[in-house]
């Protein structure tokens, strides 16, 4: 716990407490009082009491309509199926300013519903709450989706035999198995609808906003501090508290399980409600991911002169419309954003490798609270951790404000709860007595992880460092004020076209956005193949 508890304190816990502490402190001392002042304005209920229910209702949304895709993509093998399961992961690095607008071509005015059939989404919570199941359908599918494949289907075969039907063997042996897993997609999922900003910002309009949102204005645009610290308080305790309830209820509930090779439980569909299912799935990936990634990709080539490459061609230069946002050719964030995103994944996996290595061994209380503090950075404003890196990491020996591994290590707090997640239930799922036995036999700690663990949890190692290549990329919240201008990344390049008007760096956005989801679909795509090729191993 050594490694990350370092970690936490000082690239997280330090410059929160000290942002935070400065919204309280003033010139004649603390002023704690300012908690009730704020907390009983109207209009900061109105704000708790969205955030908290929009949250819930994305949660259950994206369940519902996740799962059988989690099912599909663990069971059933059919072509195309690595592509498939590398873009739905897209959406999730894309700057929310990109999807909102991507959604408002579709729902808002003007758009293809609007086209179609007269019918305007924008402005309602409708719009809000399917932009979040866009964002968060890839943390179902991958996270249950991982432990369902691994499952072995004969227990849930002999049930059956004994006389269970269909329902109930999967409602008494399947289901059990999942819920550490489902728990913690679903965890997942209410942190990030519960912290929305972007998507909320531009689909609700100025009707709606979350605690994400008010911060932010308090911040950037009211410069009311002590408003914006208590808000941050009021998340950072909320948050703490679900976790809290989240990890005293998991832990009840997880159990060892027998894990097999997901080869040995993909099957091509059969009979005609498989079928259906599957072409269900299919269908709600058309709709909900490939839609408005197509408007992406439309957008970033219909250009004034018609449809063609003149955007793309633009990026290569830093005076083509932008010579006063960009120092270098915006292209050249592709490059910086993928030297990033892999540091930063490197720094996630060592991290949260290491503390979920830890939790597993169960040992105290200590242990087990450190399990929910894990998950604290997907709860905390981002404005508030980019701002707290800038006050408090500009002193020797850690002066990183010129450094570019800033940037890696804001990514690296983001993707480190991801990795915990992903691997934590199949650490805890690996049957105790195996490493007993190799410790029987002469094999020294390291060596039965190695030859115990490490197989077993090899697809889960691949599939968190895909989640942490994949937030990496899209990070934008706290990268957006530790970013230098000469080295921006993706997201950062985009918001500041997209903050410029003209026609020209609209465009350019677009197709910097679509470039971002092209190497974010390629990577995971070769994630996909070499955890393929490897599957053999376990």
């Amino acid at each position: 716990m050594a490694v990350p508890v370092a970690f936490f304190a000082l690239f997280f816990a330090y410059p929160v407490t000290a942002i935070v502490g400065r919204g309280f402190r003033t010139d004649d001392g603390w002023r704690f009082g300012r908690i009730g002042e704020v907390l009983g304005r109207p209009d900061i209920l109105d704000v708790l009491w969205f955030t908290t229910w929009q949250a819930l209702a994305s949660t259950a949304l994206t369940l519902l309509i996740a799962l059988p895709g989690a099912y599909v993509f663990a069971r059933f093998a059919f072509p195309g199926k690595q592509v498939l399961r590398a873009v739905v992961t897209v959406p999730f690095v894309l700057p929310t300013v990109v999807v909102g607008t991507a959604f408002l071509a579709v729902l808002g005015r003007g758009g293809l519903l609007d086209e179609l059939w007269g019918v305007r989404l924008d402005t309602t919570v409708w719009a809000i709450l399917l932009a979040h199941v866009f964002f968060n359908y890839a943390v179902v599918v991958r996270t249950v989706g991982g432990l369902w494949s691994q499952l072995d289907p004969r227990q849930e075969e002999a049930a059956r035999v004994l006389g269970a039907g269909r329902f109930a063997a999967f409602r008494r042996v399947t289901l059990p198995a999942l819920v550490p897993a489902v728990a913690a997609a679903a965890l997942m999922v209410f942190l990030f609808t519960f912290t929305s900003f972007g998507v909320v910002q531009i689909l609700g309009g100025p009707a709606y906003s979350t605690l994400e949102v008010e911060v932010y204005r308090q911040t950037a645009q009211l410069l009311d501090l002590p408003t914006a610290a208590v808000l941050t308080l009021v998340q950072f305790t909320a948050v703490g508290a679900i976790l809290a309830v989240h990890a005293v209820t998991v832990r009840r509930r997880e159990r060892a399980l027998k894990l097999v090779d997901p080869a040995q439980t993909s099957r091509r569909p059969r009979g005609a409600g498989q079928w259906a299912l599957l072409g269900g799935v299919l269908l709600t990936v058309l709709l909900l991911i490939l839609l408005p990634l197509g408007v992406l990709v439309e957008r970033s080539l219909d250009g004034p002169g018609g449809y063609g490459f003149g955007y793309y061609r633009a990026l290569q230069s830093a005076g083509s419309g932008a010579t006063s946002t960009f120092l270098v050719p915006p292209l050249e964030a592709v490059g910086n954003s993928l030297r990033y995103a892999l540091v930063a994944t490197l720094i996630a996996l060592v991290v949260g490798g290491l503390a979920a290595a830890a939790l597993t061994r169960r040992a105290g209380r200590l242990v087990r609270g450190f399990d929910a503090l894990l998950m604290l950075p997907l709860g905390v404003s981002a404005v508030t951790v980019g701002f707290g890196f800038l006050i408090t990491l500009d002193k020797p020996p850690f002066d990183l404000r010129t450094s570019w591994i800033l940037v890696p290590l804001a990514q690296a707090l983001v993707g480190v709860p991801f990795v915990v997640r992903t691997m934590l239930p199949v650490l805890r799922a690996v049957d105790e007595r195996l490493r007993e036995a190799a410790a029987v036999l002469g094999a020294s700690p390291l060596r039965a992880w190695r030859e115990v663990d490490l197989p077993l949890v090899r697809r889960a190692v691949l599939v968190a460092a895909g989640f942490a290549f994949a937030v990496s990329l899209g990070e934008f919240g706290a990268t957006v004020f530790i970013a230098r201008p000469d080295t921006p990344t993706l997201p950062v390049a985009v918001a500041r076209l997209l903050g410029r008007s003209g026609e020209l760096n609209y465009g350019q956005a677009m197709a910097l956005s679509t470039i971002l989801m092209l190497v974010c679909a390629v990577s995971l795509l070769l994630l996909e193949r070499i955890r393929t090729d490897r599957s053999g191993e376990f």
